[in-house]
């Protein structure tokens, strides 16, 4: 038992009056005569006795009633905590991912999960809920009932580390409250590790919700896998985790109209193909039939009609090689000598290739600058009798390394920089025993800027990478290098090429920034949106003279075909799904995460909490003993004779 006031104790010690003076009493006896008071003896004994009884009991309940209205005033109380204080925080994690549509006992985990809130939490209880994409501060239960219930699926799911700061940033800063953040989730393994630090302020409660099953199908990806002059083949990657599947029925829709069906057995991984036209726009989708996790059972794709990427290749030297790089069906090349340029054709390019020019004049270097902060990209092949100092002129009005000295010696290019995005996804591994390509002649860079792509073997730059400028140390002609018969010459030259137009692709994922080249142009303050039937946005954008360039990353928040509209004209469409990483169902073991609580329910988490922020208050009762005894006094003094 505590006291709110103890302090009022110290009033006990006044209980030895009424003690004292009945142990010392001041009464004087009267002496009165009487003639014979033999016969009274007996009941004079009797008397005194009984006096002296009645006198002890009354002593007894004075006492207990004045010690009973002390201890009252002091307020007694029972609680779990040390200091009383009946205020209680209570901060919820309510993880809404897409793993918990798993199905429970009760139903999917989400559901499961609410309805225990509803039934469990005073309504008018003060807390704080948050989810992956909502957040209900110093609310109560009453007031976000209606939301909770509706309460969706979310494809942003933070990580550990975020729910933990979000959580605590919920809590006051009363260091005296009782606080407590309770996370209630199927814990889904993840790349990071859930790691909670030891905090005597905060209480970390950890609710796991276990699905009665972790087996799932999805579709992982699609690509096309061959092309033709009328058709399209397009595969489709699936997986499974669980029991092998004799027979999975997969889908494919336009628009909403079935056009194909394929059976596949299904172990772990399996591939199935299907044919569409070539050359027309084709918005599909790809589905199957699986009732455990339902958002990866849709895979949303489509096709519009190819844009070529401009590419103007200005030259002192011979451009065969690009022609074979940059083929027509992908690119629309033109090949100019430097002589007979036409500077107003740069403003419409892509890419502008500088091939091994000996000088650079003043009025392309302004053009180039324009066409870049435009939005272009510049690739530069300097000849091997290359004018520095106007190659070092355009340098730097891009702030790019400069050449800083000739070099007559023969070197290999061996040094790949295989995490560049120019070669992602090129090399399967990383190569060690590769034929490396060398140069004569070359000139050295300064260390001022940019990222090198290619290397020699003393770390020099071959190819370095700024902004939008690509800029070879050597010449490429054959009486230099060998880097033209190299097998590095094609993923390079040919994905500078690709990534000067970010051209829409067949999908793109949610919650991974994607960076799309619209090509059209924009008059001025007008924006572009993404509009499907159910939604319209405006995304990130950046607008250039002929292209306006669109940054996705957390929106669009939903999956499907979005068509990118210009006010009322719709200038191609775009697809987006949910990224598939919450498909592999597999979970923490909550039994190596410390300086937390592992509760196996919703309900018994709530009765934790109550348990423990109850302060039983003890001085009613006192109260009543006190009355009591002020009863048994006067009872004592009437009846006790």
């Amino acid at each position: 038992m505590q006291f709110k006031n103890p302090e009022i104790l110290y009033a006990l010690l006044l209980l030895i009056i009424p003690i004292i003076v009945h142990l010392f009493q001041l009464r004087q006896y009267q002496k009165v005569a009487f003639t014979n008071v033999q016969f009274l003896k007996d009941i004079t004994l009797q008397t005194r006795k009984s006096s002296q009884i009645k006198k002890w009991l009354t002593l007894l309940t004075r006492l207990l009633l004045l010690a009973c209205i002390i201890i009252a005033f002091a307020q007694p109380y029972q609680a779990s905590t040390d200091s009383f204080n009946t205020k209680s925080e209570t901060v919820i994690y309510l993880d809404n991912s897409f793993s918990m549509q798993t199905k429970g006992k009760n139903g999917p985990l989400l559901n499961t999960a609410i309805q225990d809130l509803i039934e469990h939490l005073d309504e008018n209880e003060n807390l704080s809920i948050f989810t992956n994409d909502l957040n209900f501060p110093n609310t109560t239960l009453k007031a976000v009932k209606n939301e909770l219930m509706q309460l969706s699926y979310s494809s942003n799911q933070l990580d550990y580390e975020a729910v933990l700061i979000k959580g605590k940033k919920s809590f006051s800063k009363d260091k005296g409250s009782i606080k407590n953040l309770v996370l209630i989730s199927d814990f889904q393994q993840r790349n990071e590790i859930l790691a909670i630090e030891k905090d005597s302020l905060v209480n970390y409660r950890l609710v796991q919700l276990q699905p009665k099953h972790d087996s799932n199908v999805s579709i992982d990806s699609l690509y096309i896998s061959k092309i033709n002059v009328e058709t399209l083949e397009l595969t489709v990657n699936l997986s499974n985790q669980g029991n092998p599947i004799e027979t999975m029925s997969v889908s494919l829709f336009e628009n909403d109209q079935l056009l194909a069906k394929s059976a596949v057995a299904l172990d772990d991984k399996a591939a199935t193909v299907f044919t569409i036209p070539n050359n027309k726009a084709f918005k599909g989708k790809i589905t199957i039939d699986d009732a455990n996790l339902t958002y990866d059972n849709t895979f949303y794709f489509n096709l519009d009609e190819t844009k070529r990427i401009k590419v103007l290749v200005i030259s002192e030297a011979k451009s065969d090689f690009l022609k074979k790089l940059y083929s027509d069906d992908e690119f629309d090349l033109t090949l100019v000598d430097y002589n007979e340029l036409n500077y107003n054709s740069i403003v419409d390019q892509n890419l502008i290739v500088l091939n091994e020019l000996k000088s650079i004049p003043n009025a392309l270097i302004t053009s180039l600058s324009s066409f870049s902060n435009d939005g272009g990209s510049i690739l530069i092949i300097p000849s091997d009798q290359t004018d520095l100092n106007s190659y070092n002129q355009l340098f730097n009005n891009f702030l790019l390394p400069n050449f800083t000295s000739k070099n007559s010696i023969e070197k290999r290019i061996t040094k790949i920089n295989f995490s560049h995005p120019l070669l992602a996804n090129v090399f399967d591994k990383k190569v060690d025993n590769f034929q490396y390509p060398k140069v004569n002649l070359f000139y050295n860079l300064s260390n001022s800027g940019g990222e090198n792509i290619l290397s020699f073997e003393d770390n020099a730059a071959f190819l370095n990478h700024s902004n939008s400028v690509y800029t070879f140390s050597a010449a490429l002609n054959e009486s230099n290098s060998n880097f033209k018969n190299s097998p590095l010459i094609v993923p390079v030259l040919y994905n500078i090429g690709k990534q000067s137009l970010k051209l829409p692709r067949l999908y793109y994922s949610i919650g991974t920034k994607n960076t799309i080249d619209i090509h059209t142009t924009v008059h001025q303050d007008a924006v572009l949106r993404l509009v499907n039937p159910e939604t319209s946005i405006i995304p990130l954008q950046q607008t250039f003279s002929h292209k306006v360039q669109l940054i996705t990353e957390e929106s669009p928040a939903t999956a499907g075909i979005f068509a990118v509209t210009n006010k009322d004209d719709v200038i191609q469409h775009l697809s987006y799904n949910y990224n598939r990483d919450e498909s592999h169902l597999n979970y923490m073991n909550l039994s190596q995460v410390t300086n937390s609580t592992k509760n196996s329910s919703i309900a018994s988490t709530i009765d934790d909490i109550k348990s423990i922020s109850n302060v039983n208050e003890l001085w009613k009762w006192f109260v009543i003993f006190a009355i009591a005894f002020l009863i048994i006094e006067m009872l004592i003094l009437k009846l006790l004779k």
